[in-house]
């Protein structure tokens, strides 16, 4: 669409015109605060779908609804409770249970509204009612006005491909490694080395593999601190320069591709441009975090206490975090063990003896620097009227990666396999002694209708007067049942089959094996025997079923308490379906090629539906006449301000819109039209764009776009939800507010250094002469 096609404002009084603004706004507003729409169906309904799919093999079949168990007495060692006498015992909510002991007569769905389905939803009811159409649909996808939405996203997921292949090959935590060792024990040093490695990491490779490993190497590195109270300023820090450093290259953020295509930049002019403002912002933002924003001894000491690593565990050969199941039990068991010292030894291990593929990190690193260095060169060498799309360069390259990744899994595949399988077993060792813990503990708070509760009361007081070392008094069980226990193999994700549900509620907190063996000395030999048994005698009963293998001579079973022989034969996986294939498809191609299976599910695919969707929003404003009259505001604003005033007021509210205006990506689209806009207005009326005004307010927008992804909202941009994401599986949950708040003065000073350093730059380098498009 031509410029001069696109700039009648008379448009925006229609009915059709005010409502495209008020779903675009509301759209923003979602992705900003995402939430669920609960759908409420009938339950015999949706058992009718379930049958259906499970006749034809989609799905397993359901599990028939039964009324749930009434909660069973619970001993609390803080607050003796009789639950038998009718106090109340908080346990989790069940969707089908009307807490009456009935099953509801709904089933109720929950529709997420994020950043992926809400412009989806509103570019559909566009449609519907015809507020756009065609043209805005083809000029939101294949292109309009020097932005082809196809080209930035081919370029960016292939080139993605081949830095997350990057990170995981372990390149960039063994690289932090190394930065740790140089940066020693001296708080402030180790504070810059990190400071710069990602700085200077991130410029080449983007801000996503940053943030994926980067994340997680400081969330281990600060809990295994002794003297680190807050891991506040590291990972605050971390994602900020990770944002500031993609500013450098145009390949480094989607958001520099939009503006790069819009304006017609070369990638080499973008960084040429850039790289003084950005790199100014990095090194006077270093002093002002570190002795004013997080000027604090428990943030960051002048000497770090770092835990030692045991010899033995140096001596062990890196894990690939790749394999599934490459940790055996403890990835499991990581929530648990997060805040003590096994938890804390798991930390150590794996920044200080970091697993690194050799090989698939220098053939990435070649691959890496050869595509940019040809990108950069024929982007370069094209003329302004015919370049060519950029992703014919990464798509060969991140092919050739790919075949790569794949070829050295395959010739790596037997080892890879005996890692998963031998992790996979010591998962299920792991949960069947579990199971014995849980369902003892549940035998203990359930047997005689209350009587035990009574009864281990009064025994625990005995042994209280008594001291430690007598033997277990009388009615305490002798010894505990053996569960029939179904493991089913997975990605460690998967909860324990438990005989009942009810039993995980009721025993939500597992007793050691040495408590437990101070209320039941039997229950020590019974575990000691299930450890032993299950290193020497496991045999498999079915695929992804385990059991303890009954000896030919019976002297090592658990008296009275070992599986009736109805429970040997192993409960059937049932019928083959569609999901089952996958699973079984997903974790063979995870043991099979770890690296491409780890880079496929780490590729930002939710990136591609919400650009195209956010391109068609701000095309279909273009259209009704919303974009000319905030390009009319802009011209005024800049006529009444000048060059500094478009520096100021464009670096401004492109911060501002990347929190409100769905993400920096969002932002980019909607300020880049504003900016065609702009100039269509003046070449209509005669009057040119000073070429240093226009300059000015193009950087400092891409400024502002890459330093927002850091301001006061996650959803500034897809890698702030990414971050968080991140540090909440790494046990550390920052709030929004925290967020906001922490952030404020690092973006102002950035923003002000940038923007300061793009003044100085501008009128350095730019006329006043008109500008020529």
């Amino acid at each position: 669409m031509a410029y001069e096609e696109s700039q009648d404002t008379s448009r925006v009084g229609e009915w059709r015109s005010i409502v495209t603004l008020v779903v675009f706004v509301l759209t923003n507003v979602n992705v900003l605060f995402p939430f669920h729409i609960p759908i409420f169906v009938p339950r015999k309904l949706s058992n009718l779908f379930l049958d259906a799919l499970a006749a034809i093999r989609i799905i397993p079949k359901r599990k028939r609804n039964a009324p749930p168990l009434p909660p069973p007495p619970v001993v609390d060692s803080d607050a003796s409770i009789n639950v038998a006498q009718g106090a109340d015992v908080p346990v989790d909510a069940d969707d089908d249970d009307d807490n009456n002991g009935k099953i509801k007569p709904y089933v109720r769905l929950n529709f997420p509204m994020n950043f992926v389905t809400a412009p989806l939803i509103a570019d559909l009811f566009l449609l519907a009612i015809q507020a756009i159409g065609r043209q805005e649909v083809h000029d939101g996808t294949i292109g309009a006005d020097n932005i082809s939405p196809i080209d930035i996203m081919a370029f960016f997921i292939t080139l993605a491909y081949i830095a997350i292949s990057i990170d995981a090959s372990g390149l960039i935590r063994y690289l932090a490694f190394k930065v740790l060792q140089w940066g020693g024990k001296v708080g402030h040093r180790l504070f810059f080395c990190l400071y710069a490695f990602f700085f200077v990491l991130g410029s080449f490779i983007g801000n996503d593999p940053i943030i994926l490993s980067g994340t997680a190497f400081l969330a281990y590195m600060t809990r295994v601190s002794s003297n680190i109270v807050h891991p506040r300023a590291w990972i605050h820090t971390q994602f900020a320069i990770a944002n500031i450093a993609s500013a450098i290259l145009v390949s480094s953020n989607p958001t520099n591709l939009v503006l790069a295509g819009a304006f017609n930049i070369k990638f080499i002019n973008y960084t040429a441009n850039m790289i003084v403002p950005v790199v100014a912002t990095a090194v006077i933002l270093f002093p002002f975090l570190l002795y004013i924003v997080f000027a604090d001894e428990s943030l960051i000491p002048y000497s770090i206490n770092m835990h030692e690593l045991p010899d033995e565990v140096k001596d062990k050969k890196p894990v690939n975090p790749n394999i599934p199941h490459a940790r055996g039990h403890v990835e499991e068991d990581e929530s648990d063990l997060a805040n003590n010292e096994q938890g804390k030894l798991l930390s150590l291990e794996e920044i200080m003896n970091p697993f690194l593929d050799k090989g698939g990190a220098a053939f990435g690193a070649v691959i890496m620097a050869a595509t940019l260095i040809t990108v950069l060169a024929l982007n370069a060498a094209s003329t302004k009227d015919g370049p060519h799309p950029v992703f014919w360069v990464t798509l060969p390259a991140a092919f050739v990666m790919f075949c790569w990744d794949l070829g050295f899994g395959w010739y790596h595949r037997a080892e890879t396999r005996e890692i998963a399988r031998k992790g996979r077993q010591d998962v299920e060792t792991a949960r069947a002694e579990r199971a014995i813990r849980l369902q003892h503990e549940r035998r203990m708070s359930t047997a005689s209708g209350g009587q035990a509760f009574e009864m281990s009361s009064r025994t625990s007081n005995a042994q209280t007067r008594k001291g430690s070392g007598q033997d277990a008094p009388e009615g305490v069980l002798p010894h505990p049942p053996t569960p029939a226990i179904l493991v089913s193999e997975g990605t460690g994700d998967e909860k324990d089959l438990m005989p009942s549900q009810t039993d995980t509620l009721a025993c939500s907190q597992v007793t050691s094996t040495s408590d437990m063996a101070k209320q039941d000395p039997a229950l020590t030999s019974d575990l000691s025997s299930f450890e032993e048994k299950n290193r020497q005698d496991i045999k498999p009963v079915a695929q992804g079923v385990f059991l303890p293998s009954s000896p030919s001579d019976g002297t090592d079973q658990i008296p009275d308490r070992h599986i009736p022989d109805v429970a040997l034969p192993p409960p059937h996986r049932g019928p083959t379906t569609l999901v089952s294939l996958g699973e079984d498809a997903l974790r063979w191609s995870q043991e099979t090629f770890p690296t491409a299976a780890a880079v496929a599910l780490h590729l930002p695919f939710a990136l591609v539906p919400f650009a195209f969707c956010m391109f068609v929003l701000v095309q279909g404003l273009v259209t009704k006449g919303w974009v000319p009259v905030f390009a009319h505001g802009w011209d005024h604003w800049v006529n009444k301000t000048g060059t500094v005033g478009s520096i100021a007021g464009m670096g401004f509210l492109s911060v501002v819109l990347c929190n409100f205006a769905g993400t920096n990506i969002g932002t980019t689209i909607l300020l880049s039209r504003v900016i065609q806009s702009w100039q269509a207005i003046h070449k209509a009326t005669g009057e040119p764009i000073s070429d240093r005004t226009f300059w000015a307010t193009v950087y400092s927008m891409a400024i502002g776009v890459n330093y927002g992804a850091f301001s006061t909202a996650f959803s500034a941009s897809l890698a702030g939800l990414l971050w968080r994401d991140i540090l909440a599986r790494k046990h550390i949950r920052v709030r929004s507010l925290d967020f906001a708040r922490v952030n404020l003065p690092i973006i102002t000073i950035a923003m002000i250094v940038g923007c300061v350093v793009l003044v100085g730059q501008i009128y350095i380098t730019r006329g006043e002469g008109p500008y020529d498009a």
